[in-house]
């Protein structure tokens, strides 16, 4: 059982890329398991084709204690067979919302949610690694592979390498490893070799360029994947080959981050800052 958790800013497309290459695995026949780690809980509703489904730290609240839940009641089936969670979390402005993340992945396990053959288990943390509970898949040894959704957007890169940073803390002690870079494509300037370089200065590779497509929006309004809503689609492809270089992949990397100064340079060799002081001007 492969456990693998995708990092990445917020607003970068992580939820979106990770239900499509999870559809896609799933139509290949693979068993697989997302279990959502962000408060908003919109890890699954693609693969659920619902708006969202209720949380465990939801219900906990509903039931009493978390000891009070059903395994049934937070653990849902979709496309191809997926089985779905969300942690959930505190009331907005009350409580860590990583401590939701430790609570539900714990009640899961405690309760068999895994199963014996359960192949992938995907992990879809929210944002960026901002305290030890979003860091709790790879803090814990839970998630042995990190993959990390980008574009060519500075904040997307300086969260990548940020990202970079926790995954190099917890190598050590958890044996976690940095898989590559997803590149979710912005359609920014030289967009393909700047997340090319920027891997390679991490010590990883960019396992996948995922091309902008408004495929995606016209299916996440059917709260669908584009391999559930337009199987045909060039963008199915993109996704299904996402799934099979994830799948197959044996580069597996203790990361080199990068400083502040050296991620600037990066931008101004491609010319992307001198751009945007231009255009601010």
């Amino acid at each position: 059982m492969r456990q693998i958790a995708i990092y990445g800013k917020g607003g970068i497309g992580k939820s979106t890329t990770t239900q499509n290459l999870v559809a896609a695995l799933a139509e290949a026949g693979r068993k697989c398991m997302i279990i959502g780690c962000d408060p908003k809980a919109d890890s699954t509703r693609l693969i659920l084709n619902r708006k969202m489904q209720n949380t465990v730290m939801d219900m906990a609240r509903e039931k009493g204690t978390v000891e009070d839940l059903n395994l049934d009641e937070v653990l849902l089936t979709g496309f191809k067979g997926i089985r779905c969670a969300e942690s959930g979390g505190p009331e907005p402005g009350v409580g860590c919302a990583g401590r939701g993340v430790i609570t539900a992945i714990n009640f899961l396990e405690e309760n068999g949610a895994y199963g014996d053959d359960t192949e992938f288990i995907f992990y879809d943390v929210l944002g960026d690694v901002v305290c030890g509970g979003f860091a709790m898949p790879i803090r814990e040894g839970k998630a042995k592979e990190i993959y990390i959704v980008t574009s060519g957007e500075m904040m997307a890169m300086y969260a990548a390498n940020n990202i970079s940073r926790g995954v190099l803390k917890y190598a050590q002690s958890g044996g976690v490893r940095l898989g590559g870079l997803i590149c979710n494509s912005r359609k920014t300037d030289m967009e393909f070799e700047l997340i090319s370089e920027l891997a390679s200065k991490l010590g990883t590779q960019m396992i996948h360029f995922v091309p902008r497509d408004n495929e995606v929006q016209r299916a996440e309004l059917r709260r669908k994947t584009v391999i559930d809503y337009a199987p045909n689609h060039p963008q199915s492809d993109e996704y299904r080959e996402l799934a099979r270089k994830i799948a197959d992949n044996k580069n597996f990397v203790i990361p080199t981050p990068i400083t502040m100064d050296e991620l600037e340079r990066l931008l101004m060799d491609y010319g992307i800052m001198e751009k945007e002081e231009e255009e601010a001007a």
